[in-house]
């Protein structure tokens, strides 16, 4: 299909059974009753025109790979200038804590300095301009805190109307942007998994679109741009060891099925990076699934955490979370709270960052699997930051 922005957007597909859909409309989740798993975006990579050369001379978005995004007509898309997010080594703090880092390249790719602070932008970016292009009018989201913001803004820029259900003790500064940027916003009391219900209700009432995690097919794919970036970032390379704070699970599942659409396009080798899951200890179902060598996660919650977005109780996709982690021959890490907060004060402290207390656990979690030695001395390791810590000063 000739588009006018050169998308290869072939159809969506269950990534359960198989079975096709049409991208030229709507859908959620798989359609059969005895299935409903998640869709996937399909791409024709044979038609690739694109050469790494061309791509270097593109703006510094995540839209630079819009041939590999669902939006078919480029006066659809949504941006506000998201995507391509620096890469930048950790070395001040490796000296000063007791040489942890050791001879290991260690970096940070900082989705802070995203529109709305957190990469959540990436896929409601996403997944408002492909609303927008198929005539979609009013959305719904149940949120721990960035992705209401993010849904917020987009839909303020496309002009569609957003109802976020968000949890009443996520931090105030959430709450702020959702009413400043015009969403209608209701409190829950409760986790996301509440706010979820409440959001499925009242989208089957009123016909709104339900954007929820992994329960549509857009959101993935501006996540997976992450992994495109990695890539390029790293000379089409990837790294031995990439860390995730692991909610809902979006990113880990979105850069897992970019760097497979990356070796397609035969810009990357063979080569996977070991994938790490990172979970709160008030909500760590993946880790305990992953541990005790089972196929699903159980329900978890054992109520808040300073980490807001790690509040998943039980990721859509854990059955995806989970065989990533092993087709990976990866890892889980569970931490609590106040380790939480310690590695946050040790990366303000030493390299002059204000991470989310999601993306500071990672660091945590980087220093267990160091020291026990999982990670070796000469690997090359990458930790998401998925936001910033600006927002959550209610939390710390």
């Amino acid at each position: 299909m000739s588009t006018s922005n050169g998308s290869l957007l072939t159809h969506l597909k269950c990534v359960a059974c198989g079975k096709q859909y049409s991208a030229e409309e709507w859908h959620t989740i798989c359609q059969d009753e005895n299935c409903k798993a998640i869709l996937s975006a399909q791409y024709d990579f044979s038609a690739n025109t694109l050469t790494k050369e061309e791509l270097l001379r593109r703006p510094a978005t995540m839209w630079r790979y819009r041939e590999f995004l669902p939006v078919r007509n480029s006066e659809n898309i949504v941006t506000l200038g998201e995507g391509f997010t620096p890469m930048i080594p950790l070395n001040r703090i490796g000296t000063i804590a007791g040489n942890i880092i050791g001879y290991r390249r260690v970096f940070y790719k900082d989705e802070s300095l995203n529109p709305t602070c957190s990469f959540k932008a990436r896929g409601l970016s996403a997944a408002i301009s492909k609303a927008k292009e198929l005539g979609v009018r009013e959305t719904v989201i149940p949120t721990a805190g960035n992705a209401g913001g993010a849904l917020a803004a987009y839909s303020a820029k496309a002009g569609i109307k957003a109802h976020i259900y968000m949890p009443e003790q996520t931090p105030n500064a959430f709450k702020t942007e959702v009413r400043l940027f015009g969403a209608e916003l209701q409190e829950v009391n409760g986790s996301i998994s509440d706010c979820g219900k409440w959001a499925n209700a009242e989208a089957a009432k009123h016909g709104w679109f339900d954007v929820s995690t992994l329960k549509e097919p857009y959101r993935l794919e501006g996540k997976k741009t992450m992994g495109y970036e990695i890539a390029e970032q790293f000379g089409w390379n990837v790294p031995d060891v990439i860390l995730y704070p692991t909610g809902g699970g979006t990113g880990l599942i979105g850069i897992w099925k970019a760097l497979d659409e990356l070796e397609q396009l035969g810009w990357i080798g063979k080569k996977r990076p070991r994938m790490v899951a990172v979970q709160s200890e008030s909500c760590n179902g993946i880790h305990l699934a992953f541990q005790n060598g089972q196929a699903s996660s159980t329900f978890k919650d054992n109520g808040s955490t300073v980490a807001n977005g790690l509040r998943v109780p039980k990721p859509y996709a854990d059955k995806i979370i989970l065989n990533v982690l092993r087709e990976s021959h990866g890892n889980s890490v569970s931490v609590g709270d106040s380790e939480i907060l310690t590695a946050l004060r040790e990366i303000a402290l030493w390299e002059g960052s204000l991470w989310s207390p999601e993306g500071a656990a990672l660091w945590h979690a980087f220093k267990i699997l160091s020291q026990s030695e999982w990670i070796a001395d000469s690997e090359t390791v990458l930790l998401l930051n998925t936001g910033s810590g600006y927002k959550y000063l209610d939390n710390l």
